[in-house]
């Protein structure tokens, strides 16, 4: 049985948190939005386990940072640590910067919580509707829009979605990348990989050394909530179907320090640390690393693993894909509502697929050093030297921090306008961020007020930062899509401006323009924003 087709401007497709967050920025700027998830509820797997200082600063724009951080854990927890089994000391370590604690380059801390915590707060953040257990099963683009076909799993009742674009957030094996043709260039699968969620009494085991990640020889633990809850992450097993989970958890934790308050016989119980396994899920996944080679078919549009699969080291997956919509969502907003031309989403494969190259490298370097210090260790026990106090780690004190990676990224498209400057360029390493006001970069994390941080000044439309508001005021032409701020004198140096310089910021934070001192003609921001979004800005 097929129902009237429903109307919307934009339909999500997919319910984790990069289409959560889509779905709470378009409704912001007014876009009328259905999201649709095929599954029947939002997963209850922990899944991506970091919210990063850059993802952080757009869920700050949304209201929502505050609640983010006071489900997670405590900033001690952004760490990595390298150990033998779980109970043994580390033989190497490595803090997570901008996670285990405040960075001068932002307002906002990242923060170590479960994909399953962060949901629920990003779908509460906005009212627009909202659809579970539809299953997306055919699509076909029109001159003015996009027709899904959409079947409840439970009746298998089709209806259909008649949408001016579809934003695809649906996964690593995305049914619109793959209806659509597109292909993906990359290593591929890398692993096969289980996550068992347990419970046991492990605190006596490393609560002085607290981490987000203990890494073992025998497979990763992850605490999972503040207030307990545990996951573990190994190999599949070839026969997965048949395997003791509880059994095969209690072997990893491998000997434990003496009998703990769990420990003994019964349901559950293992044979190699004597701790209780009480396992509630166990999942099954492959660990994929590729980037789409397209990330835009007419008017759908790929964002996070759909666009990309990044393998899960440095925990840069989700993040990557949370900042692909803080990109899209604002232009997807300037088309339909009339002061941007469709150009404008050209710009959108333009500045994020290179985002992508870049991550994608960067994970699989992470993954292959994180092995590397775990090899040393195997070395020295297979040799049979005495351990040191520590393995040298083949990187940085800095190098999980990944704030060039983060905070740096730089665009370059019909979306910025250079204004002679160094040409934008981001870290292939991604280890170092130094702040800069170049065209095509984020707009530095400054302070406006004891409180306010420039950041706090973008989101919903373009602001113009300049010490000298009033000599730019007789050119905002359009005052519905444009605000002016004044920026302290203190800060013009380091933005590269003279007394009546001006930054022009797009809505997600990045440099569109920049006069350095005062603009070369009367019409040169009205000129700047017409060259940025495609089409002249109109009023509202």
């Amino acid at each position: 049985m097929s129902v009237a087709a429903a109307e919307v401007d934009v339909l999500i497709v997919g319910g984790g948190p990069v289409g959560l967050t889509a779905r709470a920025l378009l409704e912001r700027w007014g876009v009328r939005v259905s999201l649709v998830e095929k599954h029947g509820e939002l997963s209850p797997f922990p899944r991506s386990r970091l919210v990063n200082v850059r993802s952080m600063e757009i869920y700050r724009g949304l209201g929502l940072a505050g609640e983010i951080t006071a489900g997670a854990f405590a900033p001690e927890y952004g760490r990595i640590r390298f150990r033998d089994t779980l109970h043994d000391r580390d033989f190497a370590t490595a803090a997570m910067v901008g996670i285990n604690a405040p960075i001068p380059e932002s307002p906002v801390t990242g923060v170590v919580s479960s994909q399953d915590r962060l949901e629920p707060t990003l779908l509460a953040a906005a009212d627009a509707d909202m659809r579970f257990g539809a299953e997306l099963v055919d699509l076909a683009e029109e001159a003015d829009g996009v027709v899904a076909v959409l079947a409840d799993r439970r009746s298998g009742e089709e209806t259909r979605v008649r949408a001016r674009y579809v934003l695809a957030a649906d996964g690593a094996n995305s049914t619109v990348r793959q209806r659509l043709g597109i292909g993906t260039t990359g290593p591929g699968a890398l692993a096969a990989v289980t996550t068992v969620v347990f419970d046991a009494d492990l605190d006596g085991w490393c609560a002085d050394q607290p981490a987000g990640v203990y890494f073992t020889a025998h497979g990763s633990f992850l605490p999972l909530y503040p207030e307990g809850g545990w996951a573990w992450l190994g190999p599949t097993p070839e026969d997965a179907e048949h395997a003791d989970w509880p059994g095969l958890v209690s072997q990893a934790l491998g000997p434990g320090p003496g009998p703990g308050p769990g420990a003994g016989a019964g349901a559950g119980a293992g044979v190699g640390s004597g701790v209780r396994a009480d396992v509630s899920r166990v999942q099954h996944w492959v660990m994929n690393a590729f980037v789409a080679e397209r990330f835009r078919h007419g008017r759908i549009l790929l964002a996070g693993d759909a666009a990309h699969a990044i393998p899960i080291a440095g925990g840069l997956g989700m993040n990557i894909g949370i900042a692909d919509v803080h990109n899209l969502c604002w232009k997807l907003a300037g088309v339909l509502q009339g002061w941007a031309g469709p150009g404008l989403l050209d710009t959108y494969e333009t500045e994020r697929r290179p985002v992508a190259h870049r991550t994608l490298r960067q994970a699989v370097a992470n993954s292959k050093l994180m092995f590397e210090a775990q090899s040393l260790r195997h070395e020295q026990l297979r040799t049979g030297e005495a351990a040191p106090v520590r393995v040298e780690l083949p990187w940085s004190d800095r190098y999980f921090a990944q704030l060039g990676l983060v905070l740096g990224v730089a665009y370059r498209s019909d979306a910025v306008l250079t204004d002679g400057g160094t040409p934008p360029e981001s870290s292939d390493t991604g280890t170092e961020y130094v702040p800069t006001a170049e065209p095509g970069h984020r707009m530095p994390h400054l302070w406006l007020t004891p409180t306010r941080s420039t950041l706090d000044a973008f989101g919903e439309w373009f602001t113009l930062l300049t010490p000298d508001p009033a000599a730019w005021e007789q050119q905002a032409t359009a005052p519905g899509a444009l605000r002016i701020e004044r920026l302290p004198d203190e800060h013009a140096d380091l933005c590269g401006l003279g007394p009546q310089g001006a930054l022009l910021v797009r809505p997600d934070g990045h440099i569109g323009a920049r006069w350095r001192d005062r603009a070369p003609s009367g019409t040169a921001l009205h000129r700047a924003l017409t060259a940025i979004g495609g089409s002249p800005p109109t009023r509202r």
